[in-house]
Order: C-alpha cells, then structure tokens, then sequence
C-alpha cells in the first residue's frame, strides 16, 4: 500500500486536518446571585499569613457549571470590623476569577461594574482557593460537594 506523499495535503480520502475538530469556543453560562449567605452556612478558609483579614465561603452557594466555572458567596472579615460580601468565579482552565456581585447591608445585590474575567494574582485569597480547594493540580472539581467537602477540610485531598 503506497503511503502519501509528504506535502500533499491527504491522508487516505481525508484532507488533513479533517479529522479534527475546531476547538470550540468557551461560552460562559449566564448566572445570577444566590441567596444571601447565612453565618451558619460559612466556611472558613485559611488565605494565608500575610493578611489578619478573616476569609469564608458559603458552602450553599458552591456550585460548579457546565461551562467550567466555580461560582461561590464569599464573605470577608476584616481586622478593623467590617464585612465585605462578593459573590464570585473562579475558572480553573484559565486560572482567573470574576466579580459578579457585591453584597449590600440589607442583603440584596448590587451588581458589579466591571465583571471582566482577571488573572489570579499569587498570594490572594483567589490563589488559595485554585490551589487549595477548587482547581488542585489545575483540574476542576467535579462536584460542589466535592468543594465542600476541601473547604471543611482545609484543603483538597489531591492539592500540593
């Protein structure tokens, strides 16, 4: 059986390239605030030493779409008193996160003004969460359980 000749482009009755498919492109889904977090539903996580600030993600609202986002309510406690509420993204494939919404006072949404997807930066609180509990190994979990379950044990089973 004669085997094609290099450069011509066939491979058997297929041009080359044809067994392939074009890479899709990513669609992000649409996604509104859940509800509000409640302090019994907040799981405190550890961002590290370099802040006195106090992390939490509300495990209700852990979810993980079909379009490969990690959405969850985080709730942060700073040293000086105040909470500041942000319900967020985070995308494993492409290590960057998104701010959807900020939470108000009286506990509705306002949404945020720019929500264009960021890189992580090193040392966040984003980071920890990639690296710790959401995206170990740079995989996506799988299930929202799955990210509860890491955020109650301080780390994913599988991150280094």
């Amino acid at each position: 059986m004669p085997l094609p000749v290099a450069g011509s482009g066939f491979y058997g009755d297929k041009k080359y390239g044809e067994y392939y498919e074009e890479e899709k492109k990513w669609v992000e889904l649409e996604s509104n605030p859940p509800e509000f977090p409640k302090p019994d539903d907040l799981i405190e996580i550890d961002a590290g030493a370099a802040t006195s600030n106090r992390f939490y993600v509300d495990g209700k609202t852990l979810t993980v779409g079909q379009d490969g986002v990690v959405r969850y309510v985080m709730v942060v406690k700073t040293s000086a008193g105040s909470t500041n509420v942000s319900y967020e993204g985070l995308r494993c494939s492409t290590k960057e996160r998104k701010l959807y919404a900020f939470g108000r006072s009286d506990t509705t949404w306002s949404t945020a003004r720019n929500p264009a997807w960021q890189a992580i930066k090193a040392g966040s609180q984003h980071a920890f969460l990639y690296r710790q509990y959401f995206c170990p190994n740079h995989v996506i979990i799988y299930r929202a359980e799955e990210g509860v379950d890491a955020l109650k044990r301080g780390h994913h089973p599988e991150a280094r």
